[in-house]
């Protein structure tokens, strides 16, 4: 079996772990859409296949699943909607909850939070149901035996197309969106160094790997989707949209061009 051969039955055989994680952090992180994360994961999976090495004893399942859940806290603290004052109010609201905890024997309440800190119980709500949406849920215990032999139904078919659909709609990024993705997703290089090279602001960056990623996830629901066209997330023009589109159907194998040769406008 050629090198390519092996990466590719890593990607094939490990994308149900993808879906997987992606669900259970979007139940943890309610904000952050599922398919934004499966698309982002996939991404981390090939990266983890181009980077792993058998010789370090690890299991691919288990680098792999370090590396995803790696790539959604990225994501996530790109999308950060907590201020520094807001984390440290969830904190503290927190720390305070658990020592009455402790205390008491039992789960506190909110209103005994509130007393305890001398807020308004509303305050207390608040800060807890923050707390549901921080970064930290993604090492919860409960996703750290995840193996790459769980197949969810959804996810263990086609993976094969799957993997190829993603690696073409990569390629036919717009240059700099490709050149962001690369160097976020491939070669792990931090966004402040992205933005030094390319001339532009850090936000810039953030923003223009955001739309890659809606772009991505567009093209994989067309490619997937049944019956009609499904809703698009992208925030581009329709006709740079199909422009990216035909890009993906001239240079992908013609059972790939045939679906997106549909989707192009008459």
């Amino acid at each position: 079996m050629s090198s390519r051969a092996e990466r590719n039955l890593l990607i094939e055989s490990n994308l149900p772990l993808v879906g997987y994680l992606a669900s259970e952090t979007h139940n943890r992180a309610t904000h952050i859409p599922r398919d934004e994360l499966a698309a982002v994961g996939a991404l981390a999976l090939v990266t983890a296949a181009d980077a792993f090495d058998p010789a370090l004893g690890v299991p691919f399942g288990a680098y792999a699943r370090r590396r995803i859940l790696g790539a959604f806290a990225d994501e996530m603290r790109s999308m950060d909607w907590a201020s520094r004052g807001i984390r440290k109010r969830i904190k503290e609201t927190v720390a305070v909850r658990e020592t009455l905890t402790a205390g008491l024997g039992r789960t506190a309440t909110a209103a005994e939070v509130a007393t305890a800190m001398g807020v308004a119980k509303d305050v207390v709500l608040e800060a807890l149901g923050d707390a549901a949406r921080t970064v930290t849920t993604l090492e919860d215990p409960a996703a750290r035996d995840v193996t790459a032999d769980i197949l969810l139904p959804e996810e263990s078919a086609l993976v094969g197309e799957r993997r190829e659909v993603l690696e073409q709609a990569v390629a036919a990024l717009p240059e700099r969106m490709r050149r962001i993705v690369q160097s976020v997703y491939f070669e792990e290089r931090p966004v402040k160094e992205i933005a030094e090279e390319l001339g532009v602001t850090h936000s810039a960056v953030s923003q223009q790997r955001s739309e890659a990623i809606r772009l991505l996830r567009d093209a994989l629901d067309r490619y997937f989707a049944e019956g009609a066209a499904p809703a698009t997330t992208t925030r581009v023009s329709a006709g740079a949209r199909d422009a990216y589109f035909t890009r993906i159907a001239d240079a992908a194998s013609a059972r790939i061009a045939g679906v997106f040769r549909e989707s192009a406008p008459a």
